[in-house]
């Protein structure tokens, strides 16, 4: 009955009594085990079956005595009836589970035998995948790891990177900010996409706004209808440069036009395509009022010239004219049909005269006798002039600087100046107004000073304003111009403006003007501030002796290239009861000066043919003979002033008259020696 029921069971079963005997088995005990059947009877001893097994190497290769040592420890575990489950591997590699169990009372012991090899096959593949796992796990986890070790480092890499282009932007835009010029780049739909500090400046913007604005927007309409092409073919591929004008730009500090040249450079990308341009500018203003300033100081220095050689000839003739009209008047001095013809012809000399005096003014070649003028009191004197000249619906206001201004420059020339400006201020207020004639100290900055084109520093400055028509900027920029006015026909010579400026830039100063239409004019006049040791010449030498004395009797030499001019000049010495000697070169005077002791005075032209011009015949006449008395005659040049100190002989600009030669004479009357006028 319990063999039929052990039969049932999927496992082998044994039953040993408490004698460790054989008490019941099932086939599947057999089956599983391979025991020979004289093995498997009732009461066969445990140990038979332990000794079996070690036999045929269950529990491994041993020898006898191993085999009887296995025994014994096997059969001693048996008898201690404890409850035990091993794990029993065969030789064939079939895996069994046994699993012991003492019956009640020590009544002996079951044992079951489960044929685990599957479940050992899948638990040793699960446990290899599980350990592949791992290890791949492992691995993965190693590798993930030495990638994060890797982004991490690569990100912090990236940080480091990124805050050096951050640096580096910075450094570049500090440096393009610092650069002297404009920079930009503009892409191919037109919009900026950088600008430095100075080009968003120059335009009135801040770099970071004028990012993304189209440049029409930014540079202004008419701007981008100069600029508009450039850009075009910038934008084809092609190098382009061009200058513009701006007006009034914020970088302006006075308001007035900038000038800049810029260049734009195609930017193409790896496959030939224009993607933008740089654009590369440089302000121009000091360079354009430069060019400007020496394209009107070539004029000036031309006209000047040509004037200068036409006003020795011109003189000269009216040396002629005037000289002989003179000596007929005085010849025929009770004619009435002589006086009619001649007084006419005197004023018609006497205006060409006046004419050359200007134009000589203008070219800066006019004699000046400059000296500490203070500017006050030649304004004062000046109103009251003005006050009989003006009609009565123009107001004068004069004011003057505390202290009063003291300039260096010749008072008549200076005087002579104001008056034109008065005059022409009074032309352009028909209607009445007001006339200011204001005087103060003015100290010009660098840039202020080179745009006048003089050193910086203190200028007296008198200016003449008027409220009346002003001016357009064409007419402006020409009023300086010799013999332009805007005067109907016999209105004026148009050398107001010009003498002015002449005479302004030959005292060492500069003239600015402002005018604005419907709103008047005014010029101001920059002299140079006289020093402590400048003053005027004795004005007493004018009447300090008499040329009619001295000269009775006295041998004087005239030299003087033009024949005509020299008999003028010999009939007026004559007068004075002097014999005249003449020479046409300054090289024929000196030699006249060497070989003839009795000269006692020397009157030369200027300007002469040979080696020896009026000056270098003066400073040969003071080295050898330091007391003789000299006069210059010149068309246009300072003579006196040109020996270079102060006995610089006295000049007589042509055309004069017999009188002005008298007072020429009068000024070197002490000088000349004394003696009993026989020549001797």
């Amino acid at each position: 009955m319990v063999g039929g029921a052990l039969e049932l069971l999927d496992e082998g079963v044994t039953v040993f009594d408490a004698g460790l005997r054989l008490v019941a088995w099932n086939g599947r005990f057999a089956e599983l085990l391979d025991y020979p059947a004289e093995l498997l009877a009732a009461g066969t001893p445990y140990e038979r079956f332990v000794r079996h097994n070690a036999a045929r190497g269950e529990y491994g290769a041993m020898d006898a005595a191993g085999i009887e040592t296995e025994v014994a420890a096997r059969m001693a575990a048996a008898r201690s009836f404890h409850p035990h489950r091993t794990r029993w591997v065969r030789p064939g590699g079939r895996v069994l589970e046994l699993r012991g169990q003492p019956l009640p009372d020590e009544g002996g012991f079951v044992i079951f035998y489960s044929d685990i090899t599957d479940l050992q096959h899948r638990q040793d593949e699960i446990e290899r995948h599980k350990a592949e796992l791992e290890a791949h796990i492992q691995r993965r986890t190693a590798e993930l790891t030495a990638a994060n070790a890797e982004l991490t480092a690569a990100i912090e890499k990236n940080r480091e990177i990124t805050v050096a282009l951050r640096y580096s932007e910075a450094r570049l835009r500090q440096i393009t900010d610092a650069i002297p010029a404009h920079i930009a780049y503009v892409d191919g739909s037109l919009a900026y996409r950088y600008a430095n500090r100075r080009y968003a400046e120059w335009f009135g913007w801040t770099p970071a706004r004028i990012v993304g604005q189209p440049v029409a927007a930014v540079v202004g309409p008419r701007l981008f209808e100069q600029v508009a092409e450039p850009l075009r073919r910038a934008l084809s591929g092609e190098e382009v440069s061009y200058e513009y004008t701006l007006a009034g730009t914020p970088a302006s500090a006075d308001g007035g036009e900038r000038h800049a040249r810029s260049t734009l450079v195609p930017d193409f990308s790896p496959a030939g395509e224009v993607l933008g341009c740089f654009v590369h500018g440089v302000d121009i203003t000091e360079q354009h009022r430069t060019r400007s300033a020496f394209a009107q100081a070539q004029k000036m220095e031309a006209v000047g010239q040509l004037t200068g050689g036409l006003a020795h000839d011109f003189n000269n003739m009216l040396t002629v004219v005037a000289g002989n009209l003179n000596e007929l008047r005085g010849l025929r001095a009770d004619d009435t049909v002589v006086a009619e013809y001649v007084e006419p012809a005197l004023l018609a000399a006497g205006r060409g005269a006046a004419l050359i005096r200007r134009l000589l003014a203008f070219a800066r070649q006019q004699p000046l006798s400059p000296r500490a003028v203070a500017a006050g009191a030649l304004i004062h004197g000046l109103t009251r002039l003005l006050r009989r000249s003006l009609p009565e619906n123009i107001a004068i206001l004069t004011t003057a600087g505390d202290p009063e201004p003291v300039a260096l420059a010749d008072p008549h020339q200076l005087e002579s100046a104001l008056l034109n400006l008065a005059l022409n201020a009074r032309d352009a207020m028909p209607n009445g107004g007001e006339l200011r004639i204001a005087a103060g100290i003015e100290t010009l900055t660098p840039a202020v000073a080179a745009d006048l084109e003089l050193a910086s520093g203190d200028y007296v400055q008198i200016s003449v304003a008027d409220n009346g028509q002003g001016m357009d900027g064409s007419t402006l920029a020409r009023a300086f111009e010799p013999f332009f006015t805007t005067k109907k026909a016999n209105g004026g010579s148009g050398l107001g403006l010009a003498m002015v400026y002449g005479f302004v830039k030959q005292s060492g100063g500069g003239v600015r003007i402002r005018s604005r239409q419907a709103c008047g004019t005014t010029v101001a006049l920059l002299l140079p501030c006289a020093e402590g040791g400048d003053g005027a010449a004795d004005e007493g030498l004018a009447t300090a002796g008499d040329p009619a004395r001295w000269l009775q009797g006295r041998m004087v030499l005239l030299a003087e290239d033009d024949a005509e001019v020299r008999r003028v000049v010999r009939q007026q010495l004559a007068a004075l009861g002097c014999a005249v000697l003449e020479a046409e070169s300054g090289d024929e005077a000196a030699d006249l000066l060497e070989t003839i002791p009795a000269i006692a005075l020397l009157v030369s032209d200027v300007v002469m043919p040979g080696s020896l011009d009026g000056h270098a015949l003066a400073r040969f006449a003071r080295g050898f003979r330091p007391g003789l008395p000299v006069i210059l005659m010149s068309g246009y040049t300072d003579a006196a002033g040109s020996i270079g100190d102060d006995l610089a002989p006295p000049l007589l600009p042509k055309p004069f008259t017999r009188e002005g030669l008298y007072a020429a004479l009068a000024r070197i009357a002490p000088a000349m020696p004394a003696g009993d006028g026989d020549g001797a």
